[in-house]
């Protein structure tokens, strides 16, 4: 689907978690003969169909979707692996002339791939080792003041207590001989002729709050302790991000025998809340919205939306 202009922008389907946005891009993306691109962290992870919602066989055979489950849970995905794969895959659909639709609520890679991100190089393992050693060592304040001769920027932006940062910015600066917020400053741009049109649902917070509870309890229904229980029996590094995603750490108490699954379930339902209260930040302060729905998303109000969007995707960028 292209317009007079060129090829259609790429959609950005976007919202907090259980907002209904990967029913809303299947069904955008099967009205435009599309292909819908995960942008979700945690759906990258195959060990994780179940806990992260990711679309099912029945969704993944009505139209192609690309990075879903493409990860181990035992590799670390990373912001600019999926930022050059989602850019591979939109160039991919570009070539076979099919809109590409983008559906995800993960605000740091959305941000990366709508915005940039610095291609900042790796810094080896002794020298985050050497961090780590020196925080614990010096503690918060007097790390922060010795990265300050390394990174002034970056010691102004940081409290004492973000242990994580800060030895990032001092690992960054020492290994490479340049501050992390000179490298940060360094963005490349966007593929020639690449265009976005982002859509938003934001339902009330009510109505997420009670969809959330009612599709963690169709997890648990659906077979989610065993899919932790399968991940435990892995005995993978719980430091992991799999082993993090909301869902594993309040299910695995259950199945050590740490909480009642009923407990269990309450607790990933509150984690889950607090997620989706910082999504909802997140997009408010920092997510521009071409459109936006401040409802749960329902096939009865697809055909309102779907016209909105083929305005969207047919209006050249100003």
């Amino acid at each position: 689907m292209s317009s007079a202009h060129g090829p259609c922008p790429v959609l950005v389907v976007a919202g907090p978690t259980a907002s209904g946005k990967s029913a809303l891009a299947l069904r955008l993306a099967e009205a435009l003969d599309g292909v819908v691109i995960n942008a979700d962290s945690m759906q990258m992870y195959r060990d994780l169909r179940i806990l992260t919602a990711r679309p099912s066989p029945a969704d993944e055979a009505r139209v192609p979707h690309r990075l879903y489950g493409v990860l181990d849970a035992a590799e670390r995905g990373s912001v600019a692996g999926w930022r050059e794969a989602a850019l591979a895959e939109i160039a991919a659909a570009r070539a076979d002339e099919r809109p590409a639709v983008l559906c995800g609520g993960t605000g740091l890679y959305l941000r990366a791939l709508l915005e940039g991100i610095a291609e900042i190089p790796p810094v080896p393992a002794a020298v985050a080792e050497a961090a780590a050693a020196r925080y614990a060592r010096l503690g918060g304040e007097a790390f922060r003041d010795e990265l300050r001769v390394l990174d002034p920027a970056a010691a102004d932006r940081l409290f004492p207590g973000d242990g994580q940062r800060l030895q990032r910015a001092w690992a960054v600066s020492t290994a490479t001989g340049r501050a992390l917020s000179d490298w940060q400053a360094d963005v490349p741009a966007l593929p020639a002729g690449l265009t976005f049109r982002r859509v938003l649902l934001f339902p009330p917070r009510p109505a997420s709050a009670e969809a959330v509870e009612r599709r963690f309890r169709a997890m648990v229904a659906a077979g989610a302790v065993e899919e932790v229980a399968r991940l435990a029996a892995r005995r993978l590094d719980p430091a992991l991000p799999a082993m993090k995603a909301i869902g594993v750490p309040e299910l695995l108490a259950h199945l050590q025998g740490r909480a009642t699954l009923e407990q269990a379930t309450r607790n990933a339902v509150v984690a889950t809340r607090q997620y989706a209260k910082r999504q909802r930040t997140w997009f408010r302060h920092q997510f521009q919205s071409d459109l936006r729905a401040d409802a749960q998303f329902s096939e009865s109000g697809f055909e309102e939306i779907f016209s909105k969007v083929r305005e969207l995707v047919l209006t050249p960028e100003e």
